[in-house]
């Protein structure tokens, strides 16, 4: 029971909505902690250095799908995911807990399968495996794990650091894991109506790989060192770039022009997009789960990134007055819509 007896739908807030009407009231008592919730991970000062920490938690049938989703995979992936927040601060991850809630319809053998993924992804992110807890779930499976960095003061990047006329970048190429997704789900929805037909995955490795073994950006990370170069702001992208743009946006109090012909997608992503019917940009714009970075510059650092094989410039942040703008192929201005994944959308 609960005192209030309104009922508000959580789907109307929205998942970020949510986290602000939850978290508006908290006031952070110790000197330590220098910053909690609004950024990609917390952070807490310990001296010299400061200690970053991110949590995330995915949940079978609304985060994955055990049909098609190996549990090597899953492993792997939920470590990536932790990872890429303690990147995004531009700091080195170093531990990690690893939590999991668990059926009684997974033998021992099924958790040393997903375990395996886990180990693997520490071993290649140099991350120690700490602790953790393991209890029982009526469910399914559920996996929540924390990840722990370290960075120097001077080298963290927020959110917030933005300021107009940056040059707004991104890592990589957009869009792929979405529509690793959509091939995954309609080959799951061939399968149960006719089940003698086999897979038809043939070409798609690319996109698959996206979607079932992300990497998180550490390369990236270790690049802007070499360049000597210090972004003004960054996220991962989890829920689509117009959604992480919107964030930088809104931490930094600003706007942006994101030029839709500059979104770097794979030609694959490109050609399963037009098989499906969907539109490529609409992939990068919302599909989410890349787990590139969406970065700021100053203009005076874009002879760094100019003509870099694993950069894109695709904007630049404007005055909050302009608005978030998409500057379409046909050059026509229109307003950009974060439309990423919701975990609380009312459709799922």
């Amino acid at each position: 029971m609960i005192d209030n007896p309104k009922r508000t739908p959580i789907s109307e807030l929205g998942e970020f909505g949510l986290i602000k009407h939850l978290t508006h009231k908290i006031k952070l008592k110790h000197k330590s902690s220098m910053m909690g919730v609004g950024d990609d991970a917390a952070l807490i000062d310990n001296g010299d250095l400061v200690t970053v920490v991110s949590g995330d938690m995915l949940i079978e049938g609304t985060h994955f799908d055990l049909m098609y989703v190996p549990l090597k995979h899953l492993g792997y992936k939920a470590v990536v995911v932790n990872v890429s927040d303690i990147l995004a601060m531009n700091a080195k991850p170093e531990q990690m807990i690893v939590s999991v809630a668990v059926s009684s319809r997974f033998p021992v053998e099924a958790m040393e399968e997903l375990y395996d993924g886990i180990y693997a992804a520490a071993n290649v992110y140099n991350v120690d495996i700490v602790g953790g807890d393991t209890t029982s779930s009526n469910l399914g499976l559920v996996l929540s794990i924390t990840a722990v960095g370290t960075a120097r003061k001077e080298d963290l990047v927020y959110r917030s650091g933005a300021r107009e006329n940056d040059l707004l970048c991104v890592s990589g190429d957009l869009g792929g894991a979405y529509m690793g997704l959509q091939l995954l789900e309609r080959e799951k929805a061939v399968f149960q109506e006719h089940p003698e037909i086999q897979p038809d995955l043939d070409g798609k490795d690319y996109i698959l790989e996206r979607q079932l073994k992300p990497e998180a950006r550490q390369d990236v990370i270790e690049m802007f060192g070499k360049l000597e170069l210090k972004p003004t702001s960054m996220i991962d992208i989890s829920d689509g770039l117009s959604s992480e743009a919107f964030h930088l946006c809104e931490a930094s109090g600003l706007g942006c022009a994101l030029y839709e012909e500059k979104i770097p997608i794979d030609p694959t992503t490109h050609a399963a997009a037009l098989d499906f019917n969907i539109d490529p940009t609409v992939c990068a714009l919302s599909g989410g789960e890349d787990y590139e970075l969406l970065f700021t510059i100053s203009p005076s650092d874009y002879e760094k990134v100019k003509g870099s094989v694993h950069f894109t410039v695709i904007g630049h942040m404007l005055d909050e007055a302009s608005g978030k703008q998409l500057i379409t192929k046909g050059g026509q201005s229109i307003a950009l819509k974060a439309q990423g994944w919701s975990s609380f959308s009312t459709e799922q």
